[in-house]
């Protein structure tokens, strides 16, 4: 009861902060003037304001609602609905990720379990893992001379250190009397992988694939922006580029809520493998 009560007031909270945030937002605004009450000069000027401000949340509000009430309109290679571009994101990210974590995965077992694999990796792992995903582009785009598959593969770059590092954390991690009683019993190797080390690691595992994804879906934001064609960094890209500030702001808080949202799935995954002793 009192978790549940302390999570309320927690939502109510936030709820508060949102809006009070909004209005100071709304009202931090200039009110623009109408058409006919500006003055000659400021019809040449742009009304002595800029021309493209920053557009308060009730016009954000208005955009929402307009991209939302018809997401998955398609009229052309540069009118695509908010979510459609959602869609080719996500697609690319979860290709990518779920190919890094083939490999991932089962490269960090043998390193955890395997100190000779861990010397000789290491250094490979550590000069590899501080490269920005997106110096590997130019790269990707030379050698595969394909976008979509470029977007890919610099989410797989990007995704495998966090999945790798953390998996092999966790597998040498596992407690050494654990392994010893599947000795005892004479199990095989694969068989104390899968029934004693892979459940014992399991949750630092799931850290490493949580921490991917979100490095995934910052990647591909800008990824998209340097090739363009679909995809919600596009978007972000497409509508500066119209100057169309208010659209700009709506998809950026859609970037944040299907973040979000994907956080939280593997957040439940975690929770989910987590154990007590």
């Amino acid at each position: 009861m009192r978790a549940l009560s302390e999570n309320k007031k927690a939502a109510l909270l936030s709820v508060l902060l949102l809006v009070v945030g909004c209005l100071i937002w709304e009202m931090s605004i200039p009110a623009q003037k109408a058409v006919g009450e500006l003055t000659e000069y400021e019809l040449l000027t742009g009304g002595g304001q800029p021309k493209a401000g920053v557009p308060p949340p009730s016009q954000v509000l208005g955009k929402a609602w307009e991209q939302l009430s018809n997401p998955f309109y398609d009229a052309g290679p540069n009118d695509k609905g908010i979510g459609i571009q959602i869609g080719y994101s996500i697609y690319r990210v979860l290709t990518g990720y779920f190919l890094a974590a083939l490999i991932a995965i089962p490269l960090g077992f043998l390193i955890g379990m395997s100190s000779v694999a861990y010397k000789a990796l290491n250094p490979f792992i550590q000069v590899l893992r501080p490269i920005s995903p997106l110096a590997w582009m130019p790269l990707a785009l030379f050698i595969i001379q394909d976008s979509e598959a470029s977007a890919i593969f610099v989410i797989f770059i990007c995704s495998i250190w966090p999945m790798l590092i953390n998996t092999a954390f966790g597998v040498a991690g596992v407690r050494e009397d654990w392994v010893n009683v599947a000795r005892t019993h004479e199990l095989g190797p694969f068989k104390t992988a899968f029934t004693v080390i892979l459940p014992a690691a399991a949750p630092t595992i799931v850290t490493g694939m949580r921490i991917s994804i979100g490095i995934a879906w910052l990647v591909i934001v800008a990824a998209e922006m340097l090739v363009g064609g679909t995809g919600i960094g596009y978007y972000v890209w497409n509508e500066w580029n119209n100057l169309d500030l208010t659209s700009v702001i709506f998809s950026i808080l859609m970037i944040g809520v299907v973040g979000m949202l994907l956080d939280s799935m593997f957040g439940l995954l975690q929770r989910a493998v987590a154990y007590t002793e």
